[in-house]
């Protein structure tokens, strides 16, 4: 199987699968599945763009759009994971996962799926202790502060990946493991990144919970992204154990390593994404402590009868097969020949797949929920994250496809939300 693994889209889903489709015809190779590391911006709309925290002069629609109204088709079957500059309210309405549009794939918050006989687990979002035991009590139209803390990573999230046994082949997060510049070349990190050298020094560069995920779960590949450099590391897990390949990637931009494309060993095809049986157990476990205000998670009433729920779930998938839940546009996809203002589009609907997932599972629909505790207070400090936006619209040159290589990076500054 042979899979492309991009860093931050950044909306720009036209200049990676072309730049895709050209490696494909110049190496006379097949691409079985594209992997996104987060900042996918699945915009679909001019309303979404008020649930994207970046700068308003960067909020543009760009080309997701195109592949939501069908205009466009991904040529890939693509997977992808949220990071902290994204539509929150689209990926809210797709909290569990689903198709954010034709053969567009969105993890959920926390997830995994099959690929083949390819397990791939995933964290969306970007690690914030102030908020990590807090539940998801932000909910849209977000305001200056939930619009910055809605992507933040909870403890419930990945307290759900902990509980997974069966072995992970590919694991993506946004943010890198904190300390895993520990297993590569740091010091030419801080070279090309100097101002990383404090928090590498003070180890507090990256996300403890990823680095939790990354020591329980050891999966063969870890693929990030967020910090806009390529690192790549190597982590032995114990003596004589398990060897995870760690590989950050850059966003989007001319002359900078955005993609790596591999190889991995599988069942011979044809591929498709399907449920996977395990995570729709753990699902199904936790959802009756699913965290929706900000109050911290009580884990001690989990009914952790995991296997029960596998064998009732296995019925159910074999009456109607693992494949997600078909589709389903849920609102006015963005039209480029006329004005539409937002008023134009009222609420927050519930998305069809979404209800058909938790029917499946014979769960309540919770995520209109209103939380019932105030709006958390925040300081400043909080919010100083790292990656940034460029007004550089020049087209990606094909070269930047990068398979085995390192390739020459531009630095670029520190950014602050």
């Amino acid at each position: 199987m042979r899979i492309a693994v991009e860093g931050c889209m950044h909306g720009d889903l036209d200049t990676v699968y072309k730049t895709l489709q050209y490696a494909q015809t110049k190496n006379n190779f097949k691409i079985d599945l594209l992997l996104c590391c987060g900042d996918f911006q699945a915009v679909r709309n001019e309303k979404d763009l008020e649930s994207l925290n970046v700068p308003r002069k960067y909020r543009s629609m760009n080309s997701f759009w195109k592949y939501y109204s069908g205009e466009e088709v991904a040529p890939f079957p693509t997977i992808f994971i949220g990071g902290n500059h994204e539509a929150s309210n689209y990926l809210w309405e797709l909290y569990h996962g689903g198709w954010a549009a034709p053969n567009i794939y969105f993890l959920g918050f926390a997830g995994v799926v099959k690929f083949g006989n390819i397990r791939i687990g995933g964290l969306s979002g970007i690690y914030n202790q102030r908020h990590y035991h807090l539940g998801h009590y932000e909910r849209p139209p977000y305001n200056e502060n939930t619009i910055r803390s809605v992507y933040h990573v909870r403890e419930y999230d990945v307290h759900q990946l902990l509980q997974v046994e069966e072995p992970i082949d590919i694991f993506l997060s946004h943010d890198w493991p904190v300390c895993i510049t520990d297993y590569g070349n740091s010091e030419e990190l801080i070279r090309r990144k100097p101002y990383f050298k404090k928090e590498i020094e003070e180890r507090t560069l990256g996300s403890v919970a990823a680095a939790q995920l990354l020591e329980k779960l050891k999966p063969p590949y870890w693929f990030s992204a967020h910090l806009h450099c390529k690192f790549s590391a190597l982590v032995q897990h114990g003596e004589g154990g398990p060897v995870t390949k760690f590989l950050a990637l850059d966003k989007c931009l001319p002359g900078r390593p955005f993609l790596q494309i591999l190889e991995i060993e599988s069942e011979p095809g044809p591929y498709e994404i399907q449920y996977d049986e395990e995570w729709l157990a753990i699902t199904r476990s936790f959802n009756s402590v699913f965290p929706l205000t900000a109050k911290k998670t009580n884990f001690g009433s989990v009914d952790l009868c995991v296997e029960d729920s596998r064998q009732w779930l296995k019925s159910r998938l074999q009456e109607r097969g693992a494949k997600p839940f078909e589709f389903v546009r849920t609102v006015p996809c963005y039209n480029p020949s006329q004005s539409v203002s937002n008023h134009s589009f009222s609420g927050y609907p519930r998305n069809p797949q979404t209800e058909s997932y938790l029917q499946l599972l014979e769960l309540p629909y919770l995520l209109d929920s209103m939380p019932e505790t105030k709006d958390v207070s925040y300081s400043p400090a909080s919010f100083i994250q790292r990656g940034s936006f460029s007004d550089d619209s020049e087209t990606i040159p094909i070269d930047d496809v990068d398979e085995l290589e390192e390739l020459v990076e531009v630095d670029d500054e520190e950014a602050k939300e």
